[in-house]
């Protein structure tokens, strides 16, 4: 995101702020203000004044014997909040659960967040957990995962064109095989209702997307453990993805309707 491009309804501090608490991801537990200067591109004097601004207001807290800051748990509270209070979640978690339970698979449901999706809710049936753990909140690469590919095929053309050169400036491994794929999903979301991606070498996944209710859409995923293999999923678990799809937009239509 170029911070310096905002309009005049735009408050540059409060999006400034929001960009350094974006630079905390998993497995980033403490950064310092020189940290969070590289990965913002703000000054260092502008890093100082808001890291300090953050602490005040609860969003940070300050560790002195590093010198660095890590996120305030009023960061959770926030999430807490979002999921308590969405309905989309509230009505697809017992469907989903559902779902995973009797047919024995992990699955996901996401939106998109710059290029990244995000879960919204993730139900895991692995039976060996060790091997992946996805929880709410965790983020998966856009390009590279059937959620993201599904959410992809739901842009309008120029919006797509336009999210494809952004990924292509990350210089991103393997590009070239990564843009065939997308467009391969693209294709199969058009004229089959879903796409497929083996983003992981244990892992295969089939999605599709869900329309919520603000008109946008977040893309549901039913995914496989190592020993299951990509045309068992399509063969026996494509009507299962529709039906869990289908499920979860009657429910949200009823309250477009209340």
């Amino acid at each position: 995101m170029e911070l310096e491009k905002s309009g005049s309804k735009t408050n540059r501090s409060l999006i400034r702020g929001i960009e350094i608490l974006r630079c905390f991801k998993p497995g980033m537990g403490l950064l310092g203000n020189s940290e969070i200067a590289e990965r913002t591109g703000l000054p260092p004097s502008t890093i100082s004044r808001l890291t300090q601004t953050l602490v005040l207001s609860g969003f940070l807290q300050h560790d002195a014997g590093r010198q660095a800051y890590r996120l305030a748990p009023t960061v959770l509270c926030l999430g807490h909040a979002f999921k308590t209070g969405s309905a989309e979640i509230k009505l697809a978690e017992p469907l989903m659960r559902k779902a995973s339970e009797k047919l024995k698979l992990n699955v996901g449901l996401a939106v998109a967040d710059r290029l990244e999706m995000v879960y919204l809710e993730s139900i895991r049936y692995t039976k060996n957990i060790a091997l992946r753990t996805v929880a709410a909140g965790q983020r998966v690469p856009l390009e590279r995962t059937s959620l993201g590919r599904a959410w992809i095929a739901k842009l309008d053309p120029d919006s797509r064109t336009q999210l494809l050169l952004e990924l292509k400036k990350q210089k991103i491994k393997n590009w070239a095989q990564i843009e065939k794929e997308i467009h391969e999903a693209i294709e199969s979301m058009s004229e089959k209702g879903y796409c497929v991606a083996n983003w992981l070498p244990e892992i295969s996944a089939i999605s599709t997307s869900v329309q919520l209710l603000n008109g946008s859409y977040a893309s549901l995923n039913l995914s496989t453990p190592a020993e299951s293999k990509l045309n068992a999923v399509l063969e026996n678990y494509t009507p299962a993805l529709f039906e869990l799809k289908d499920q979860i937009e009657f429910e949200l239509n009823k309250i477009k309707l209340s």
